[in-house]
């Protein structure tokens, strides 16, 4: 049984996906630094000096002056800034990921998306 195990982690495509997680992760952490400190500081500047990781919907009674007050006090908030954040992540990485993809297939020759029929 050891053996088999041993064959199964061996192969080819597990090292490759093994690979794939690790750097995924990183580049993800990346991306996130990108979009946090890079693009959503100007963005905010030109929406009216907005930061959109303090985005919230206060759900109880209480006032607070920012999100961490009010996660400090436990209260219940809709962090839609954060969602916001996550989603142009989301969308930069995809974007960078099709980049790749499209590059890899131009050097292999193979088309990176296939055309509708």
């Amino acid at each position: 049984m050891f053996q088999e195990f041993k064959a199964f982690i061996m192969r080819g495509n597990v090292i490759d996906m093994a690979v794939g997680v690790i750097l995924g992760g990183a580049f993800t952490k990346v991306v996130t630094s990108m979009t946090n400190d890079i693009i959503m500081p100007p963005i905010g500047l030109l929406l009216g000096k907005v930061d959109f990781s303090n985005l919230y919907i206060n759900l109880s009674d209480q006032t607070f002056a920012n999100l961490a007050e009010a996660k400090k006090a436990g209260v219940p908030t809709i962090n839609y800034g954060i969602f916001i954040n996550g989603v142009l992540d989301f969308l930069i990485v995809a974007f960078a990921v099709y980049m790749l993809l499209k590059a890899v297939a131009r050097a292999s020759g193979k088309p990176a998306v296939e055309a509708p029929k």
